[in-house]
């Protein structure tokens, strides 16, 4: 690493750090059972609980600024997964959607929260379903944005990658990131060249620890038979420029969940909760009003 990419990593770092501060997000260890994980925690500990799950190589960091207007009146947990960021990489561990489903229960259980509204985008969304099959009683509603984990009607431009047999997740060179990072987000935050090009030399370092992590993720059943197994009320949101997973597939999850309902972001991509955090925090706030309304009324 030269000093200028050494210097973007110190950088990045500081000011992931303040801004975590400033947004009311401490950090902290938690552990998960056959691991701990790195967590951010903020807002009222009596709260309703939010747990907030990251993307397939990304990390909790692509939440920060979603979870910034949540922590007034929610008590907000945002883990890295196993084998990601700060949460380390230790081969044989298992990240299938599963496993990491079942860490972040034990998370749960380590922080005292029984049942929470639990959001995923991504491969976070093939886990927060997941954690909605297996423990339905722990999931108090379930956002899912832009996720994977159920069979996608139309190929994205990362699906044809795939299948070229060019995976674009898959980095061996710095100079390959402008175009990966290009397909994640159609309206990227700002972020300064030198810090840019620390966080390419980390994900190019990163480069088998993700194939593993890949392999694990798409190596078990895809959940499309089993929606109908999800009855935590479901609110399903979509970047309509998403070149990673295709917008087709928030009708598939739709479809499969018994009054799932869907919020479309004709101006974003892969990650909406990071692109326009403002606008889906505010869609997300009314739907959490509208789950808690109909749990009083029903009196459950």
């Amino acid at each position: 690493m030269n000093r200028r990419t050494a210097l973007g990593a110190r950088v990045l770092a500081t000011a992931t750090r303040a801004e975590a501060r400033a947004y009311g997000l401490r950090e902290r260890r938690v552990d998960a059972g056959d691991t701990t994980l790195a967590v951010l925690e903020g807002g009222p500990a009596d709260a309703p609980a939010v747990v907030l799950l990251h993307g397939y190589t990304a990390d909790r960091v692509v939440w920060m600024r979603f979870a910034k207007h949540l922590v007034r009146d929610h008590r907000v947990v945002v883990p890295e997964l196993a084998g990601h960021g700060a949460s380390g990489f230790t081969s044989g561990t298992g990240f299938s959607a599963p496993a990491q489903a079942d860490r972040v229960a034990a998370v749960m259980d380590a922080l005292g929260i029984k049942r929470a509204h639990v959001a995923g985008n991504s491969m976070g969304g093939f886990v927060a379903a997941t954690l909605a099959v297996a423990h339905p009683e722990r999931v108090a509603s379930l956002l899912l944005s832009d996720a994977v984990g159920v069979a996608s009607p139309e190929p994205s431009e990362a699906a044809l990658l795939i299948e070229q047999g060019m995976n674009p997740f898959f980095l061996d060179d710095v100079a390959d990131f402008p175009a990966f990072y290009a397909l994640t987000m159609a309206r990227p935050p700002y972020v300064p060249g030198f810090v840019r090009a620390a966080i390419a030399t980390d994900y190019v370092a990163r480069r088998d620890d993700y194939e593993e992590i890949f392999t694990d993720l798409f190596d078990v059943a895809t959940l499309d038979e089993r929606l109908g197994e999800i009855t935590a009320p479901t609110l399903v949101m979509w970047g309509e420029q998403d070149r990673l997973v295709h917008p087709s597939t928030a009708q598939v999850w739709a479809d499969g969940i018994a009054g799932a309902r869907i919020v479309r972001y004709p101006d974003a991509g892969h990650m909406p909760m990071l692109e326009l955090p403002g606008r889906t925090a505010s869609d997300y706030r009314s739907f959490l009003s509208r789950v808690t309304a109909d749990t009083v009324t029903s009196g459950r």
